[in-house]
């Protein structure tokens, strides 16, 4: 029997303040709640830098410039969402100058309510327990160094 594979493309940006902190989401899904980068998954026709533009306007409704690719997962691995879905997941360092307008309300972690919320957190106190899935964890470990 063949299992047919999917890829699943996956694009975050990885967005420092001037106070030295990352933006990151908490989110709830059909009950499950998750912490992880701002970002998501490209869409038919979409190029990188396309879908984290789009992603940042529909998560945080900001226009974001895409800078430097940061990381990107060499190893195999599986979305914890579709078990048929072999995910490649890039990482940007982004920028928006107006960073201070973005809403970041204070709210219980993990999130209960289905949706998505934003938080600040330094680089000083970013530890890779903070995030669900196994490459954001790499990724606040590289960003943390």
């Amino acid at each position: 029997m063949e299992l047919k594979t999917n890829f699943n493309i996956r694009v975050y940006g990885l967005l420092i303040n001037e106070l030295n902190q990352v933006l990151i989401s908490d989110e709830c899904r059909n009950g499950f709640s998750f912490t992880k980068f701002p970002g998501g998954g490209m869409e038919f026709g979409e190029g990188f830098k396309e879908t984290l533009i789009r992603e940042f306007q529909e998560e945080l409704g900001i226009e974001i410039h895409v800078n430097e690719l940061f990381y990107f997962n060499e190893f195999f691995q599986v979305s914890k969402f579709n078990p048929k879905d072999q995910l490649f997941s890039f990482y940007y360092k982004v920028s928006y100058d107006d960073w201070k307008s973005i809403i970041t309300n204070q709210h219980d972690v993990p999130l209960k309510t289905e949706g998505e919320k934003h938080r600040w957190i330094s680089l000083n106190e970013l530890k890779k327990e903070l995030f669900t899935f196994q490459i954001d964890q790499l990724v606040a470990e590289k960003l943390a160094q």
